[in-house]
C-alpha cells in the first residue's frame, strides 16, 4: 500500500515567505495521522524553513542531508540545495528516496526534487503535494488581493482540504521575512 496525502504551499509577499502544510498522513483510504508536522525551520540558526510531501522517513532524511549542507554552505541555502539535489540524483540509496521539498530563506524558495530539480517559482508562490495544484491555483488567484502572504496561504490551504481527499485543515505555517 502506498502513503498518500499532503499539501505544501510557499507565499512570498509584502516581504514575507510562508510555508504552509497540512497535517494529514494516509495509508491508502485510511487517515493515520491528522497532525503530522511536515513544516519546520532548519539551519543552526532555523533561518530556513522547510515542507516535505511524500515518504516521511525519506523526508526526515532529506531534512538531515540539508541540514548538513547548510552547515558547509551556512547563508547559501541555493548552493546548499545544489549540493544536496546532486546527491540526491547521484546516491544510490538517496536515488530511492521519495518525497519532494519545498525550502525557503529570506532571499528565495525552491522546490527540491529526487530527479536533481532545484526550481525557484517566478512569482513567489508554489506547492507540491496531492493538494498541490488546487493550492497553488488558489493562491494565484489571491495574490493581487489585499491578503496578506500568511493569509493567502492559510486559505490556499483550507481549499485544497476541500477538494483532496489526502489533506487536512490541521494547517501548520512558518514564516521568514525576507532580505531587506
Amino acid at each position: 500500500m502506498e502513503l498518500h496525502g499532503t499539501t505544501i504551499i510557499t507565499v512570498r509577499k509584502g516581504g514575507r515567505a510562508i510555508i504552509a502544510g497540512d497535517g494529514q498522513v494516509s495509508l491508502g483510504n485510511t487517515i493515520l495521522k491528522g497532525s503530522a508536522r511536515k513544516v519546520r525551520r532548519l539551519g543552526i540558526d532555523g533561518k530556513v524553513i522547510a515542507g516535505f510531501a511524500g515518504s516521511t522517513a525519506d523526508a526526515f532524511a532529506l531534512f538531515e542531508r540539508l541540514e548538513s549542507k547548510l552547515e558547509q554552505y551556512p547563508t547559501q541555502l541555493t548552493r546548499a540545495a545544489v549540493e544536496l539535489a546532486k546527491d540526491w540524483r547521484t546516491d544510490r540509496n538517496l536515488r530511492r528516496l521519495e518525497a519532494m521539498m519545498i525550502v525557503a530563506d529570506d532571499k528565495v524558495t525552491l522546490v527540491l526534487t529526487g530527479n536533481g530539480d532545484v526550481l525557484e517559482p517566478d512569482d513567489g508562490i508554489t506547492a507540491i503535494g496531492s493538494g498541490g495544484n488546487f493550492a497553488l491555483a488558489a493562491a494565484r488567484a489571491l495574490a493581487d488581493s489585499d491578503m496578506d502572504a500568511e493569509a493567502i496561504a492559510r486559505r490556499a490551504m483550507d481549499i485544497a482540504a476541500e477538494i483532496c481527499v489526502f489533506t487536512n485543515t490541521n494547517i501548520t505555517v512558518e514564516a521568514i521575512d525576507d532580505a531587506e
